[in-house]
């Protein structure tokens, strides 16, 4: 295989990623999947992290995402099989 060919399944990998994180969020049936919608509602996340509190919102969307995924994770596992 080509290194170009490999890049673009990197990259089209990465892309499907992103695109199953708005589906997993809920996005998708919340905005009866506008993508005018969904797409204004990214830029303004992108200005929300371009402005002075641009940080916290950093902090408190990481913290909440990492909270998912913990809890994602421990309900994939048996509840007689957690810690």
């Amino acid at each position: 295989m080509r290194a170009w060919q490999i890049e673009r399944r990197k990259r089209t990998k990465h892309l499907i990623e992103l695109g199953g994180l708005v589906v997993k969020a809920g996005i998708v049936d919340l905005t009866g999947d506008d993508r005018a919608m969904i797409y204004g509602a990214m830029i303004w996340i992108a200005d929300k992290l371009n402005s002075e509190d641009g940080e916290r919102a950093r902090e408190l969307w990481a913290g909440k995402g990492k909270e998912a995924f913990a809890a994602e994770g421990r309900r994939a596992v048996p509840h007689d099989q957690r810690p």
